[in-house]
Formats: C-alpha cells, structure tokens, sequence
C-alpha cells in the first residue's frame, strides 16, 4: 500500500474518531446541563399569585421559583453577559436553591438588568422571557448560564428547540416589541429602586450587593426565617 494511501486512512480514522469524541462531549454537557434544572421546583408568573405589600414593590410581571408563599423572597437583578452574575450561579445560587428554595423556605425571582456595555444581554433576556411564555423560563436560565450567550437569535432558537419548546411561538415572542418592553420595565424599576451594578439582591427587601459568598446570604435569609416567625 502506498504512503500516501496509509496517510489518507490514518487522517480520515483521525477526523471520525474526533467528530465522535464531540458528539458524545455534546450530548454528555447538555445531559448534565438540563439535569441542572429541577423540573420539581414550581415556577409561578407574579401576576397569578398573591404577594405581599414587600414583594409587590420588587417584582413586576416576573417568574417566581420555588413555593409562592414561602416566608422570603429573593429577588436578584442581574445580566446574563455579567461575569460576576455568572460567578453567582456558578457558586452560590445552587446552595441557595437546595437549602432554601426546595425546602419552601424562600422563592426565588430573576429580574433582568442588562448593562449597555454587554451588547448580548438584552438578547438573552428577551430569550428567558420568552422561554417563560412557554413555562420554561428557569430552564431557559439555566442553559444561559451554563452555555453562554451569543449574538445571533439562531443560537437561541437551539436552546429553545432543546428544552422542548414550539418554535413557532417561541420565533413569534422574541421579535415582538412587548417582550422588549418587559426587558425594559425590569431594567427601569431596578433604577428606580437604586440598583447600579450586577448582580445585586432584595431578601424581604434588604440589599445585598454583588456575588457575595453563599454565608453571606445564609446570614440574611436565616434572620429574615427568625423575623417571620
């Protein structure tokens, strides 16, 4: 057999062996990203609850994680491109959701502030919401999160397809301009409650500002437990 024959079966053997390798990485990453979400965790749009006087200040029209008539609220403003937000989940939001979210104690609630330096995030804001118009908006979170963001809507329409939602409606919601708008009502009430930087944090209404290490937290949400009693 020539060389040049032996050459051409070892890079082709080469190639399929990598397609492979990344295939299987693919599907194992979006495994492990999707069993991130909690399907048993309720999510409850604001408007079909009752909530307090407290938390109606802070949430407007927005997705409620966790028992909606759990003791404390979490409410974060954040940016999916803040590296600091994505800090956040990475290292404490998950401790937060185990110890305090599926046991009832608090809910949780995701308010978009998108900073005009980060060109994606209003994208991928408009993404989530979206998402939630279909009851998938945490998993949506979670995939923006874990996955990263891009400019393109295509990118998105992969997420929204992965997670099972119509694309058709799903195409329909992020061109419209009433999504944008609710984008924008986060961003305005979030500077009309002094908010600067992300991420930044109302527990039962007391500011905790950037992604401070899970005690931190704990510290808040454990006295607010005690002042609800």
């Amino acid at each position: 057999m020539k060389k040049e024959n032996k050459f051409l079966i070892w890079f082709f053997s080469l190639v399929i062996l990598v397609v492979l390798v990344l295939v299987i990485s693919y599907l194992f990453n979006n495994k492990d990203i999707i069993s991130d979400y909690d399907a048993n965790i309720p999510t409850t749009r604001s408007n079909d609850i009752n909530l307090s006087t407290l938390d109606s200040k802070y949430i407007n029209n927005d997705y409620v994680k966790g028992n909606p008539d759990a003791p404390v609220t979490i409410v974060e403003f954040s940016d999916f491109q803040c590296p600091f937000c994505v800090r956040f989940y990475n290292e404490t939001y998950k401790q937060i959701e185990d110890n305090y979210i599926k046991t009832g104690k608090a809910k949780f609630v995701y308010r978009d502030f998108p900073l005009s330096g980060h060109q994606y995030a209003e994208g991928a804001a408009i993404a989530a919401e979206c998402a939630g118009l279909q009851n998938k908006y945490y998993e949506m979170y979670t995939l923006l999160f874990v996955n990263g963001l891009s400019g393109t809507k295509d990118k998105y329409k992969q997420y929204a397809k992965s997670i099972g939602l119509d694309e058709a409606i799903f195409d329909d919601c992020i061109n419209s301009t009433q999504t944008y708008s609710e984008i924008k009502q986060d961003y305005q009430d979030g500077l009309d409650l002094g908010i600067t930087s992300t991420p930044s944090f109302f527990i039962n209404g007391e500011l905790i500002a950037g992604a401070q290490p899970y005690s931190v937290f704990s510290e808040v949400i454990d006295r607010k437990l005690t002042e609800s009693n």
